[in-house]
């Protein structure tokens, strides 16, 4: 009781035991670490996918120079288009343009080089594809020479 007989407010301050931080904070860490560990599998398949799909555009270049070396190759001079579309498909290929003259012949060609792409939910068959120019021209001794040019964008159909 208080000097002028009524009653004091007494004021209390409880600290939670032991056992009752430890079940509020448990499920805290947990999701936490739990976050944490799929962030970093999420970051490592990322990085898995980048370089399964960079591997398969280099397979593309070495697919470019193969097909060029086939249609150099090619008795009687160059080869038209529907031969030269035969190469391009062997070589995983499509042929997107094919112009000829008596000195030269420029195609485009659309490679595909496929990867596996990685998620949380299994692997799925992706194809990264990378468009070529090829140019042959016959050269000082008459055998057709290529340059092979990687191209931006595929916007020739």
């Amino acid at each position: 009781m208080s000097n002028n007989g009524t009653v004091a407010q007494q004021s209390r301050v409880t600290v939670p035991s032991p056992g009752c931080l430890a079940a509020i904070m448990v499920p805290i860490v947990a999701v936490l670490i739990a976050a944490s560990v799929l962030m970093v599998m999420g970051y490592r398949q990322e990085r898995a996918n980048e370089r399964n799909m960079a591997e398969a555009l280099d397979r593309t270049a070495a697919l470019a120079r193969s097909y060029a070396r086939d249609v150099a190759d090619a008795p009687n001079g160059f080869p038209g288009q529907e031969a030269v579309r035969g190469i391009a498909e062997r070589h995983d290929g499509r042929l997107l343009s094919y112009a000829r003259s008596e000195d030269s012949l420029t195609t485009t060609v659309r490679f595909f080089g496929e990867y596996e792409d990685t998620n949380m939910f299994g692997v799925s068959h992706s194809r990264a594809y990378h468009c070529y120019s090829i140019v042959l021209r016959k050269g000082a001794e008459g055998a057709p020479q290529a340059r092979t040019s990687p191209l931006e964008e595929c916007n020739v159909i």
